[in-house]
């Protein structure tokens, strides 16, 4: 069996795990629609999510220089997890190598865990949808700390849950939150080019990039702490 320096692994969920963009723009432009705005594309939000729905939902209404009252933002947050609840995995799959790497981690004893801010409810719903959702010692939403990330909270929380210490633990994601909470909780962060930020992964310091899930368990086991 090969052996890992980790004991625990923490993975963001949207734009790691899952290519969500599909199912989070009909949400958004489902919202947009119902203020007679017009669509926007799926790349326009793979580069405008990652913190949240709220601050997706500003963003997307900023496209058009519309900033929204608390009221409307409420309103409009609402629409938006309803039409995303009842379309949440209609066209988001797992990114190729998912699958086999997670089971490989499973067979050799490592704990793992989601850290997202995805509302818990919706990151449970989605992951057990695709399959996966047995495989992760805990699925740490937004809604379950007070501080989501970027604060370090929100890993640490994710790390308690899963009996996981910060010291034997590394977190993989594909954002400037992910890199920020788990370099501030004392992770080192694997960051996946392949995601949704409007900042180039090279310069959103990581320890590691990488263009391929599957590369992921030969650079754990070549890593040098």
């Amino acid at each position: 069996m090969t052996s890992y320096p980790f004991s625990s692994i923490i993975f963001d969920l949207d734009g790691t795990l899952v290519d969500t963009a599909p199912d989070l723009t009909g949400a958004l432009n489902h919202v947009l629609g119902l203020n007679n705005l017009d669509p926007v594309s799926v790349q326009q939000v793979r580069d405008i999510v990652g913190y949240g729905a709220r601050i997706t939902i500003e963003r997307g209404f900023s496209h058009y220089g519309i900033r929204l009252d608390t009221s409307a933002l409420d309103e409009a947050q609402d629409q938006f997890l309803a039409h995303y609840a009842a379309n949440i995995c209609k066209t988001s799959t797992l990114y190729p190598g998912v699958q086999d790497v997670i089971k490989e981690f499973g067979h050799a004893g490592i704990r793992m865990g989601v850290c997202t801010n995805k509302t818990e409810v919706l990151a449970v719903d989605l992951l057990t949808q695709l399959g996966v959702a047995p495989s992760f010692a805990t699925i740490c939403g937004s809604d379950t700390v007070p501080n989501k990330k970027p604060h370090p909270d929100h890993v640490l929380t994710a790390l308690d849950r899963m009996s996981g210490e910060p010291s034997t633990s590394i977190l993989v994601g594909d954002s400037q939150a992910d890199v920020q909470s788990g370099q501030a909780a004392g992770l080192p962060v694997i960051a996946m080019t392949y995601g949704y930020t409007a900042i180039p992964t090279e310069a959103l310091g990581a320890d590691v990039v990488l263009d391929s899930f599957a590369d992921i368990p030969k650079t754990l086991e070549a890593w040098v702490r």
